[in-house]
């Protein structure tokens, strides 16, 4: 095959999967669309400094929301959820169908828990352990993988207050 037929070959195949998101229902499209732009966030643990970019989680409607009906995430993405206050928090992967690593962020930016392999589709509620601000979703696995252990530090602007 030429590099041209090559070429055409992947523009069609692209011009199909953006034909069928396109045809998709508007809130199933919502569903799978980034609710807000991407910002860095950098995990700090003894292996190094590891770059994510996540979407925000702010309103309460962008928390229920969170990543229901996603199929999927790139390894350097996640979802920050900013509870706006301290306290104690408790998640779930109703609707969610990508495994995630969950983890619980004080408001000084460590980490206080991971639940890690969260099952998708599960309605059982994951809590916190404790009073946390925040809570970052990643794809399960990173966290064993970059060796993210409690204590560690999550830095993000979230965290300056």
């Amino acid at each position: 095959m030429s590099v041209v037929e090559r070429l055409l070959r992947g523009v069609f195949a692209a011009v199909m999967v953006v034909g069928a998101f396109a045809m998709l229902p508007e809130p199933a499209r919502a569903q799978n669309a980034p609710a807000s732009g991407m910002e860095p966030l950098t995990i700090v643990t003894a292996s190094g400094r590891h770059a994510f970019q996540v979407e925000v989680m702010r309103t309460p409607d962008q928390r229920a929301r969170g990543l229901m009906h996603r199929q999927f995430m790139p390894a350097d993405r996640g979802m920050l959820f900013d509870f706006k206050q301290v306290e104690p928090v408790a998640m779930w992967m109703q609707n969610t169908y990508i495994s995630l690593d969950m983890l619980f962020i004080r408001a000084d930016g460590t980490v206080a828990r991971i639940a890690e392999r969260a099952e998708p589709l599960s309605t059982r509620t994951i809590p916190s352990g404790e009073p946390v601000l925040s809570v970052l979703e990643i794809n399960a696995g990173i966290a064993e993988k970059l060796g993210i252990k409690p204590g560690d530090k999550v830095e993000h602007p979230l965290f300056k207050r």
